[in-house]
């Protein structure tokens, strides 16, 4: 009898995990549409506007870059619940500052404050960690990469709908949902990580630094963290230029790349959430990577070359195998670690997220501002787009040569 209360209470706190994703993500998606926009009008010339775009979106990860860690480290000593809130009251907040900003300098600084809400995703999958058996991560990984998608399935339409009647609107929006994000949670939200469970904290272990070299030591799975960070840093290359480089090359606006942005949410949405455990069982987990990584290589190319709008999104849907890269790669690291290591390790994860935040959009988008000049359509207006494929294959190389000389480590007991 208690077995299945618990399991229900299981459920519910699985639900209310993945609708925060969902919710969080979509407040993000309603900005992507417009906040270049909204940069361009405090610049003059496109060149400026793509540059300046680099820095806040830079300015971002070098806090997330030291935040996210110690966060997820507090999440293994404080638990779960309380850091959370934090984080989704700070994003909620900072959403308003956004709509009100009225100088570059003003929008630079809110993007630091931002940065230190950045726990929301690393500890939301500790989370979903705490509460699933190890055999069946990969799939709960995927449940996350679903509702992250169902977010930037309606986030960016709505935020491109939104932004054509006023550019400001959509970060008022993301705001009130963040807000009620937070109330339900307040509310609803049980604590996931029991006493038992809770690991000492310490400042040593919890800089950015000490995390990354803690995962790179891991048995059996250190040599995958490059795998990941070089995926992760080509994946934030495009998404921080795709906006820019479609207004270059298809003159398209903020309800354009809305659009587009729905069709990538779909199909995320489509594969991690319905196809993704269904991939696993058929391929297993490293063949499921080392297939997305390959994939990925092709339509990062693809990208750069296509001359046409409609061709984005033949692009978009036949790279759909790449959706299924991400959800593999967590579930083989979370799988390897200690439970009371669980915020920790995905806290890393997520600094190595905002090393890519800090790096890709500066060289991104100084790449983008190089050749922003060319005629719409020049080929080499996708050099951007080049490079993140060479960091694509890269990444397939190496776990490649990984998967050959070593095999997955599971280290987690059952989960009670």
């Amino acid at each position: 009898m208690l077995k299945k209360i618990f399991s229900r209470d299981r459920q519910a706190s699985q639900a209310f995990i993945l609708f925060t994703v969902f919710l969080d993500v979509l407040g993000i998606g309603l900005i992507i549409p417009v906040l270049p926009v909204l940069i361009g009008q405090f610049t003059t010339t496109p060149d400026e506007q793509a540059l300046w775009y680099g820095l806040l979106a830079a300015s971002y990860g070098v806090i997330q870059f030291f935040c996210t860690p110690l966060l997820g480290a507090l999440s293994d000593r404080y638990g779960r619940r309380p850091l959370l809130l934090v984080s989704i009251f700070g994003l909620g907040c900072s959403f308003v500052v956004h709509g009100l900003a009225t100088s570059l300098v003003a929008l630079f600084l809110v993007r630091i404050v931002s940065g230190g809400t950045a726990a929301t995703f690393a500890v939301a999958n500790a989370y979903m960690a705490d509460i699933t058996q190890p055999e069946q991560r990969g799939k709960a990984f995927g449940m996350l990469g679903a509702a992250f998608g169902m977010g930037f399935i309606f986030g960016p339409m709505m935020g491109g709908f939104l932004g054509d009647m006023d550019v400001r609107l959509p970060f008022f929006v993301a705001a009130g949902l963040a807000l009620l994000n937070w109330l339900y949670g307040y509310f609803v939200l049980p604590e996931s990580l029991p006493l038992e469970r809770r690991s000492a904290f310490s400042f040593k272990r919890a800089n950015p630094f000490s995390a990354l070299l803690y995962l790179a030591k891991l048995k059996g799975i250190g040599g995958l963290i490059s795998v990941f960070a070089l995926s992760v840093f080509a994946q934030f290359i495009l998404q921080t230029t795709f906006v820019l480089y479609t207004q270059f090359r298809f003159g398209w606006g903020p309800k354009d790349n809305g659009i587009a942005l729905f069709i990538v949410g779909l199909v995320g949405v489509i594969v991690q959430g319905g196809l993704q455990s269904r991939l696993l069982k058929f391929f297993g987990e490293t063949k499921l990577v080392l297939i997305g990584l390959s994939s990925g290589t092709i339509a990062f190319a693809l990208y750069g070359v296509v001359d046409a709008g409609w061709m984005m999104y033949c692009v978009i849907f036949a790279n759909f195998l790449s959706f299924a890269t991400g959800p593999a790669l967590q579930s083989i690291v979370s799988k390897a670690v200690d439970p009371k290591e669980q915020g920790l390790t995905q806290g890393s994860l997520t600094a190595i997220n905002s090393v890519a935040i800090i790096f890709a959009p500066l060289l991104g988008t100084t790449i983008l501002s190089r050749v922003s000049h060319l005629p719409a359509h020049d080929w080499r207006l996708g050099a951007s787009f080049y490079l993140c494929s060479l960091l694509q294959g890269a990444a397939l190389l190496m776990a490649y040569v990984h998967f050959r000389h070593n095999k997955v480590v599971t280290t987690e007991l059952p989960v009670k």
